[in-house]
């Protein structure tokens, strides 16, 4: 049985400490993982429906293989934010994947899933078709080279962005210039004719960059996804915006 609660690893970074935690749930009894960056939680092993709910959203909007056939991976994905990996396992999990660009700036997180400090990191290093890349996703999405440092200019079929808690609360205020018309329409360029970006939010649907996405993709949506929070004895949103370029 693991210990009640244990730091697995501590660190300072440019951005702040950051630290891994392990606690046990007494109500569960599982082992619940937890990322804090400062004062603020960053994530947890325990809430992940939104996070696998904005791979399984984003790909939906991409063709479907016909079910009947032997699927061809074809698909060319970039997740922008490692965290515990549930994005990016859940982009793995979908047959239609040939390649997945995973970008953290932080390298001590791209480190705990090397070092399998985090239950899904063995099975995101040792998948073949994954690449762990230690960047700046919002200057490398500003720039014209792009999101694939060994290949300038690559574009992608999907772009799943989990870095942010909303496009309004930034974690850096760099950040923030994603989220306008000029920083989507420069990200756009990085996708393939009907592609996709896709964002998760902890913050409920906001209209006004509801509107931008608008103006920048000629479809877009926000969803909410509803999911059991066992802390709060209720249920808690998130909201995963998709939106997609011209085919």
């Amino acid at each position: 049985m693991s210990a009640r609660f244990e730091e697995i690893d501590w660190r300072p970074t440019a951005m702040g400490d950051i630290s891994l935690r392990r606690r046990r749930d007494p109500v569960s009894g599982i082992d619940v993982y937890e990322v804090k960056l400062g004062d603020e939680f960053l994530m947890s092993s325990l809430f992940t429906a939104g996070e696998i709910a904005l791979t399984e959203l984003g790909l939906a909007e991409l063709p479907d293989v016909d079910p009947d056939a032997e699927p061809e991976a074809e698909l060319d994905v970039v997740v922008g934010g490692l965290g515990l990996g549930y994005t990016a396992v859940a982009a793995l999990d979908d047959p239609r994947v040939r390649s997945l660009t995973v970008i953290d700036t932080l390298a001590e997180v791209i480190d705990w899933h090397r070092r399998g400090l985090v239950p899904l990191g063995v099975r995101l290093s040792s998948d073949p078709r994954c690449r762990l890349v230690q960047g700046d996703f919002f200057a490398m999405a500003a720039d014209s080279r792009g999101l694939d440092p060994e290949e300038p200019g690559r574009r992608f079929h999907a772009v799943l962005l989990d870095v942010d808690h909303s496009p309004r609360h930034v974690l850096h205020p760099r950040h923030a210039a994603l989220y306008q018309r000029a920083g989507l329409r420069a990200l756009a360029e990085h996708l393939h004719p009907g592609g996709v970006f896709a964002l998760w939010s902890n913050d409920p649907p906001d209209e006004q960059f509801t509107s931008v996405l608008a103006e920048v993709f000629p479809r877009s949506a926000a969803h909410v996804v509803d999911f059991d929070n066992p802390l709060q004895g209720g249920t808690s949103t998130n909201t995963v915006y998709v939106a997609r370029t011209e085919p």
